[in-house]
């Protein structure tokens, strides 16, 4: 485990170290035997506002299951929200979760931490009475916007190994039908912004981070946005 992090550090090698991660890479590789609906680099750019749009709506959820009302969610707030959310992971799996969510290491998930952490467990849930649950709490469109995310880090992970790796983003970029080389030098920025370890290979909770940060959630979160 890591020292005390800023946002734009990473705070564990891309190697999967918990059984979460593990967890993680293999759920995202079943999920990349279906293929991708994505075709270009720059289509994924062009749904940044429409899946904004629909995550901002996780902040109903957020307050609600933030029940100090202090701009963060602990650990015992967060079982209560799983309860409610009907999502029977285990105590060691929440642990993991909140473990693996809280970048700054201080015991509180903020609210783009929150985001993360709701795709991650989308992803790994194969029950879907939970994702109806969100559903049901007038969240209609954040399953969408969650298999959108998904859906992007499949078309960006060409051999499907659970990580994106610089050859494969650069391989995404030229297939871009633009073929503009401007999309090429801010495609190469974001990879340079999801790979915190600078060790070449992006997971998809790196993914999920980046994305969190280039759609600016955390500038307009003025509650729980402090770094």
């Amino acid at each position: 485990m890591g020292g005390v992090l800023g946002k734009n550090e990473s705070p564990r090698a891309s190697v999967p170290e918990t059984k979460l991660e593990a967890k993680i890479t293999e759920a995202m590789q079943r999920r990349e035997t279906e293929g991708s609906s994505i075709k270009s680099f720059d289509s994924i750019v062009l749904k940044f506002p429409k899946i904004d749009e629909n995550l901002r709506k996780c902040k109903v959820i957020f307050q609600e299951f933030d029940e100090d009302s202090n701009g963060a969610i602990d650990p015992q707030e967060l079982k209560h929200a799983f309860g409610k959310l009907e999502i029977n992971f285990t105590d060691e799996e929440i642990s993991d979760l909140f473990e693996a969510c809280d970048i700054n290491e201080d015991m509180g998930i903020e609210f783009s931490e929150f985001i993360v952490l709701l795709c991650l467990v989308y992803l790994l849930k194969d029950d879907p009475t939970a994702l109806h649950a969100k559903s049901r709490m007038g969240l209609p469109n954040l399953e969408v916007a969650f298999e959108t995310l998904v859906d992007a880090f499949v078309f960006l992970d060409k051999n499907k190994d659970g990580y994106v790796s610089r050859n494969e983003m650069i391989q995404a970029i030229n297939e871009t039908t633009s073929g503009e080389r401007s999309s090429g030098r801010i495609g190469m920025r974001r990879f340079e912004e999801m790979d915190w370890d600078k060790n070449g290979m992006v997971n998809f909770k790196e993914f999920l981070f980046a994305f969190t940060h280039w759609v600016g959630i955390e500038d307009n979160e003025d509650e729980e946005g402090e770094e």
